[in-house]
């Protein structure tokens, strides 16, 4: 529907469905090649609609969640409630970007089923502050 252009960016609201919509994919272990024929599309346009380069119908927007199993709402959670005025803090807002790529990576998703099975929370703690002691090396190298 609405192309990304030069000099435009996606709508926030686009950017957020379209994330939903690969999240829920990826739990589900549903590539995109699948999901596009189970919609009648092509991947190309499934990649569009998760990067939010492109809007989902009503319609489309119906049909998938019926394929990915999850109520039309799955796809607007985390989005301020535009009946009551308020708008959606930045903590809020930065926490569900944070979330929402880390469980769009296979690594992030896989580390998301298997870390809350470390029953004990100093072990937890360690990996952790490896995986930060990592990332801080990576910031500094520039990697």
């Amino acid at each position: 529907m609405s192309e990304e252009t030069e000099g435009r960016r996606p709508n926030p609201v686009d950017l957020h469905v379209g994330g939903r919509v690969r999240m829920r994919r990826k739990l589900l272990g549903v590539s995109q090649e699948q999901l596009a024929d189970s919609l009648g599309l092509t991947f190309q346009q499934v990649q569009k609609y998760e990067r939010g380069a492109n809007r989902v119908s009503a319609s489309k927007l119906y049909e998938i969640a019926k394929t990915l199993q999850v109520p039309v709402s799955f796809f607007f959670d985390g989005l301020a409630d535009p009946m009551n005025g308020a708008e959606a803090d930045d903590a809020g807002l930065h926490a569900e970007k944070v979330v929402q790529e880390f469980l769009t990576t296979p690594e992030g998703l896989e580390l998301a089923e298997v870390f809350p099975r470390i029953a004990r929370g100093r072990v937890r703690r360690q990996v952790l502050d490896l995986v930060r002691a990592m990332a801080d090396e990576a910031s500094r190298d520039g990697a």
